[in-house]
């Protein structure tokens, strides 16, 4: 169903990111390594099946699909670094800073954000609104990041919980109460804003300029973002069942799996174009062991 949906956003990254040779030639090459390394690229297809929803085309929405996985990659740069989680090994490759060294992976994360804000200004439309939801997407992930760290006790060492919300300041309607009922291991006023900001920014953003490239009205936005606010809940809490790391009972999180994936299908009624792959996605998402 995605066939020719990977095609297109790899085609894209190699165009918007520099030569292999493109000098300095190592910060090129390590830029290249963090985006090339694999990843299932769900920013982007979502990004894609958001313009099919609204009765675009992929292809209007290639450069903010770019866009969106350049941003999320830059995050992953900087995550892994020593003074954040100290990760050495991601996707079974060494991690950016590991095979080119810490300072030249600050700048690598540094030029692919930058990089990011190129490639969503290239899109032929609404190309101010795409950037707009880039801008803010950003911003929520290192709120997001900080007081996860907080929540570490200020250490360098990574938080175990992420998750995902609409970056509003309320988390999406379904998921708001479901979200803080009945006693969880962390504040709740602490849960609520790094769920909200620490990864889901980045869903709800790619459903906004995926939808924004493609020439959608303003409610029709709206009902994607709330579906990637639902469905980047469900992919948490399957993340946290897999890693073992839930804030919440095994019980509670598969009941949460189910009713924030059931959010996201609902969240799609009356969008005027296809939107099969968004359910698929959403589906497909769940009961993965990856």
């Amino acid at each position: 169903m995605n066939d020719d949906f990977l095609p297109l956003i790899e085609r894209t990254l190699d165009e918007v990111l520099p030569a292999a040779t493109e000098r300095p030639a190592e910060l090129s090459a390590a830029m290249r390594y963090a985006v090339g390394s694999g990843g299932k690229r769900i920013r982007p297809l979502i990004c894609f099946g958001a313009a099919r929803a609204v009765g675009g085309e992929p292809a209007d929405a290639r450069y903010a699909a770019a866009a969106i996985e350049l941003l999320h990659n830059y995050t992953l740069v900087h995550d892994d670094l020593p003074a954040m989680d100290n990760d050495v090994e991601r996707r079974g490759q060494p991690t950016v800073w590991k095979k080119f060294g810490a300072a030249n992976a600050i700048l690598a994360g540094d030029a692919l954000q930058a990089l990011a804000f190129t490639s969503a200004a290239k899109t032929p439309r609404n190309a101010g609104a795409v950037v707009a939801e880039l801008a803010a997407a950003g911003v929520g992930v290192v709120q997001g990041q900080v007081e996860d760290l907080k929540r570490e006790g200020g250490s360098g060492a990574a938080a175990t919980s992420r998750s995902f919300a609409d970056g509003s300041g309320t988390l999406c309607a379904a998921e708001s109460s479901s979200l803080l009922n009945g006693p969880a291991p962390l504040p709740k006023e602490l849960v609520e804003f790094v769920y909200r900001h620490k990864t889901a920014d980045l869903f709800i953003a790619a459903a906004a300029m995926g939808a924004y490239a493609a020439g959608a009205a303003e409610e029709q936005v709206a009902q994607l973002k709330d579906y990637a606010c639902s469905l980047g809940l469900a992919f948490q809490y399957e993340d946290d069942l897999l890693d073992g790391d839930s804030p919440f009972s095994k019980e509670k999180t598969e009941a949460l799996v189910r009713q924030t994936t059931d959010a996201a299908r609902a969240a799609l009624t009356g969008l005027p174009g296809d939107t099969s792959f968004l359910t698929a996605l959403a589906e497909r998402l769940v009961g993965r062991t990856v």
